[in-house]
This record gives C-alpha cells, structure tokens and sequence, in this order.
C-alpha cells in the first residue's frame, strides 16, 4: 500500500483535483495510489474522470455518518458530500465539453473525390 504525491505523475494530478495531498504517512492518505492507478485505467489516464470516481467513492464514505448533530445550543452541518458530488460533477461537465476531435484534426489528404 504506496501513497505519494508527485505533481509529475497522474496520480499525483488526481491526488491535486480531489485535494487528498496529505501523504505523509501514507496512512494519512484517503486514497492508494494502486487504487488512483485504478481509476486512471478506466478512462485511459483521463484525470478528470477518474478523480471524478474516486470523489465519488470517497463521498460514500461518508453516506453513512449523519448530515447534522445538536447537542443542546451547539449545532454541527456537514456539507462534505455534496461537496464532492458537486465537484465530481463539474469534473465530469468538463470532460463531456471538451471534444473528442476537431476539424483541424481530419486528414482528407488521402480521400479521393
């Protein structure tokens, strides 16, 4: 179980976007990098989809733990859920705006009329 954080690397670019930077020790990190590797081969290394599963996966986590808490006058949201969905979401717009080729892209060099 290896956690590092190379800006160099993709993993360390997912580790940036979902902002799970904290990996010293590894055992502070949310995230193996076995298990951001994991994510980067689904979507062919695309950054943005993968730390879109992986806030996802994360975000489930925390399904379980209540939204709020009173105890007499202290009162206590959390809103990190929504959070990261919501910037899964964005993550994933980003992707699905960008397009796949351009025109400049095409070579009809070869295409004969």
């Amino acid at each position: 179980m290896t956690a590092t954080y190379l800006i160099t690397t993709n993993v360390g670019k997912v580790r940036l976007k979902i902002g799970d930077t904290d990996v010293s020790p590894a055992s502070d990190a949310v995230f193996t990098d076995e298990e951001l590797e994991y994510y980067l081969s689904l979507y062919s290394n695309n950054i943005n989809l993968a730390a879109a599963d992986a806030l996802e996966a994360w975000a489930a986590k925390y399904t379980a733990s209540p939204d709020s808490e009173k105890i007499g006058d202290y009162s206590y949201t959390q809103k990190n859920v929504d959070k990261m969905l919501s910037l899964a979401t964005k993550l994933r717009e980003a992707v699905a705006g960008t397009p796949y080729l351009t025109w400049a892209e095409f070579d009809l060099s070869g295409v004969e009329e």
